[in-house]
């Protein structure tokens, strides 16, 4: 049998390595992918290798990523829930495609994660591997009693990689997950799981790895200017970028200023409450930005239908339905909107937080006669909006002579001067 892990190189599939490969008689080939972990990469082969793998992938996603992924997601404006930017939830339908990629290039019979049991990312993998191999055989250990007998907690775990001389990160000073990709770092479990726990105190804030806290940002603001083109930002401060290239830029501009950190209790798929540390810089400055292009080049009965899909469009790359076709035709309707979302927006960046601090583009619909409290002649005649004001009032009108005039409650109380 063989056998391609979804490797990262921490706690859990550190430990899967070798308990796969003793469990099943198997090889085990490990995959990890490049999504802008960056320095988190280092070692893998030789530390796969080392724990029983036979060969190791690291296959460089970082491009495809930002340009396949993020950007199609970001022209839906997707964030769950009101909150999370989806940056764990946008990575798994590209990793679980390419160790598909892998699998049918080896040979292989199966496709592993260490996802855990309780959370989002068993769903998202494996409703990729339905929707574009069906015909490989899943395995998750973590639903598996045999393997959560052995290993019923971290602290088992640890224990384990101990034994073995498997290096992990996670131990008893940082006891928590953490998952990071070119849009964001989440952090989870362990400590985090008390809800009242407070990660930004001087003992706890060296968590964070991509922006410093805004306490201690600089004193001073920065200006930084984005241009897009069609929903996509092409530029930062005049300079053309690609995706990827953009979205290493803002982070490190955004992280420089304390922007993107985000502590919330979300609802998980599974059916569960979780609650979650996130920091998404760039990502956080590219979409105020977008929305600010929109505010200007959006036709209105466009923005408001678009609006009331986001929510929708948000869960199903949550709840990992890339790859469903409903998450396909509300892509291309997304796609569609964003043909006039072209211009520039100027942000001001201080601790923490983004004031924007002017927007143009050449397809505006923003006509300032139209908007002016001056009087000027325009194609807006305040005439018309007597009948307009009574029109909507028809009904209103109607149900106070028919039906009664609704309860207000009681009136204010009446001095005259």
């Amino acid at each position: 049998m063989k056998i391609v892990l979804a490797y990262s190189g921490g706690l859990d599939t550190s430990v899967l390595v070798n308990w796969l490969k003793n469990y099943y008689n198997a090889e085990i080939i490990t995959f990890a992918a490049d999504v802008g972990q960056e320095e988190e990469l280092d070692g893998l082969a030789e530390k796969a290798k080392k724990t029983g793998a036979s060969a190791h992938y690291t296959v460089d996603l970082v491009e495809e990523f930002a340009s396949d992924f993020i950007y199609p997601m970001m022209r839906g404006n997707a964030i769950y829930e009101g909150q999370y930017y989806l940056g764990t939830s946008i990575a798994r339908p590209l990793i679980a495609k390419a160790q598909i990629a892998i699998a049918r290039a080896e040979g292989a019979d199966a496709l592993a994660h260490g996802a855990t049991g309780k959370g989002n990312d068993q769903v998202r993998f494996e409703l990729t591997y339905a929707a574009l191999a069906p015909d490989l055989k899943v395995i998750s250990p973590w639903r598996m009693a045999e393997f959560r007998k052995q290993f019923p907690g971290r602290k088992e775990m640890l224990e384990y990689c101990q034994k073995e001389g498997i290096p992990v990160e996670a131990s008893a000073k940082k006891p928590y997950s953490m998952d990071r990709n070119l849009l964001h770092i989440s952090y989870e479990a362990g400590i985090l799981e008390d809800p009242w726990f407070d990660p930004t105190t001087p003992d706890n804030k060296d968590m964070y790895k991509l922006s410093v806290d805004p306490e201690d940002a600089p004193d001073s603001a920065e200006y930084v200017e984005l241009e897009f083109v069609k929903g996509d930002c092409v530029a930062i401060n005049g300079k053309q970028m690609g995706p990827a290239d953009s979205l290493k830029a803002l982070n490190r501009l955004a992280g420089k200023h304390g922007i993107g950190r985000v502590d919330l209790v979300e609802n998980r798929f599974v059916g569960m409450k979780s609650r979650g540390v996130y920091e998404t810089p760039g990502g956080t400055i590219l979409l105020h930005g977008r929305k600010q292009v929109e505010s200007l080049t959006l036709d209105r009965d466009l923005e408001h239908l678009r609006d009331s899909l986001i929510p929708k469009y948000a869960e199903l790359i949550y709840n990992g339905f890339w790859y469903a076709p409903e998450r396909e035709a509300l892509q291309a309707f997304f796609d569609q909107s964003q043909n006039c979302v072209s211009g520039t927006v100027r942000l001001k960046l201080f601790k923490g937080s983004i004031t924007t601090v002017g927007r143009k583009s050449p397809l505006s619909l923003y006509d300032e006669n139209i908007a002016s409290m001056e009087g000027v002649q325009s194609d807006y005649n305040p005439d018309d909006a007597s009948g307009f004001i009574r029109l909507q009032g028809l009904r209103l009108r109607a149900r106070a002579k028919h039906q009664g005039i609704p309860q207000t409650g009681p009136d204010p109380k009446l001095v005259r001067e």
